[in-house]
């Protein structure tokens, strides 16, 4: 009887790379192949990795090194697999090299490493959602790849490919699977989730109409979400670029169907900037339409990213965007210094910013913010606030509301004096006292 092969495997980077290796480790799972958390019981290691920036590339040539160095039976994916002259200078003993999302490609050399193992298929049984790396009560749904977008400071195109939208049945499909099993919160990502089917419907020249469920529905962004919106779990909307039919969302949130937040990455405030970026630079335009938002929607809760120290940013520039911060009064806010990433357009340009010119400006832009988070968690105070429940140990509960996605935004922490049952994935009432910058504590 042969001993079925075990494989370690490593996954970096973000929410989308995640989802890549979910589907990796489900079809490892379909197969037979064992999955085992140590190098040293590993018959081959697969290092899913980032190379979106430069300390990304750096953390992930160390783990592969790693994976080297504990184990020696190493194949390698993901976004630095497109550079893979890059790897196979620091590690020539990798065996082999991939892009992002090359599934078939990462199934076929685990087979030529580690022999497919005989399938029992009452041994080998697959959750119907497939295997997760995120708790139970939570999940991760990709609706597209690549980008058609050429920011000047970004190389993802070049990584992952031009817009490949997935068909809208096929994610539905994937969203009832995951409710059915469990599964409260669906985070809805993509490297450019307003462009959901653009691709195709361009090809099409109208937007395609598709069966689900029996019925006959629309493949585009707005059906997606009113779908979604149907099957009675939290749905939270991740990289939305602020295309104008973004604007249609607005409703939607507000009728309660898909969560009131909207994480969408701006970059800067200044023209001069954004255009050099290659954003959209009409900044007056987009107070106008986070004021329009708040009138529809008054529970909105806005999350966007920023970039300080961009090639050409002057201290006027600088101003401009903590001038547009100061106004727009955004809820979650994540801030970063501009990082040279070999391929970007940004990392030749002229005018590079010092790095402690860099520095003295984020810390300037995050003491700004901190003081607008904090200014509007105090108005969340002696309101109660639906929380999901994420984790309860010996100090307590810990939850997050609707304004509060996993990993990047703030926490609740709760004290039950009710002495309510509560059970990770429970969403609860919870009446907050408290607030800091980032977080809020209240009482069931």
């Amino acid at each position: 009887m042969t001993t079925t092969p075990n494989i370690g495997f490593l996954s970096l980077g973000c929410p989308k790379n995640l989802v890549d290796s979910e589907r990796i480790l489900t079809e490892l799972r379909a197969e037979g192949y064992n999955i085992v958390p140590t190098y040293e019981n590993a018959d081959l290691v697969i290092v899913n990795t980032c190379g979106f920036i430069d300390s990304a590339v750096q953390e992930s040539l160390e783990a592969i090194g790693e994976a080297l160095e504990e184990n020696g039976k190493v194949i390698v994916t993901g976004c630095l697999g497109a550079k893979e002259n890059q790897i196979r200078e620091v590690h020539p003993k990798v065996l082999e090299i991939t892009g992002p999302h090359s599934y078939e490609a990462v199934m076929n050399h685990v087979h030529k490493y580690a022999p497919k193992p005989e399938y029992n298929p009452y041994i080998n049984v697959v959750p119907k959602q497939g295997v997760k790396l995120t708790p139970k009560h939570y999940a991760y749904v990709k609706i597209s790849e690549g980008c058609d977008h050429r920011c000047t400071f970004c190389i993802i195109p070049s990584m992952r490919g031009d817009l490949d939208s997935r068909p809208i049945n096929t994610i539905l499909d994937e969203a009832k699977r995951l409710v059915d099993a469990g599964v409260k919160e669906l985070l809805i990502v993509s490297q450019d989730t307003s462009a959901y089917a653009l691709d195709k419907n361009q090809k099409e020249q109208k937007s395609k109409t598709v069966f689900w469920n029996g019925m006959p529905i629309k493949n585009d962004l707005i059906t997606l979400c009113e779908q979604l919106g149907t099957l009675g779990v939290w749905v939270r909307l991740h990289y939305v670029y602020p295309y104008p039919h973004v604007d249609k969302l607005i409703p939607l949130m507000a009728q309660g169907k898909i969560l009131p937040y909207l994480d969408i990455p701006l970059q800067h405030a200044s023209p001069k900037i954004l255009k050099a970026m290659k954003r959209p630079g009409a900044i007056d335009r987009t107070l106008e339409r986070i004021k329009q938002w708040r009138e529809i929607c008054p529970e909105l809760t806005l999350r966007s990213t920023f970039i300080v120290g961009f090639p050409g940013e002057t201290e006027e520039d600088f101003q401009m965007l903590l001038d547009f911060i100061q106004e727009a009064q955004l809820d979650r806010v994540g801030c970063f210094k501009f990082s040279p990433v070999e391929g970007a357009p940004a990392t030749e340009m002229a005018d590079q910013v010092p790095e402690e010119v860099k520095e003295e400006r984020f810390h300037r832009f995050m003491q700004l913010q901190q003081q607008i988070s904090a200014a509007r968690l105090q108005q969340k105070i002696g309101k109660t606030l639906p929380v999901m429940i994420d984790e309860i140990d010996e100090e307590g509960i810990v939850g997050r509301s609707m304004a509060d996605a996993p990993e990047i935004d703030g926490m609740v922490y709760i004290d039950n004096l009710s002495d309510q049952e509560v059970k990770v994935g429970d969403v609860v009432m919870v009446k907050i006292h408290n607030a800091d910058e980032y977080d809020l504590w209240g009482t069931i």
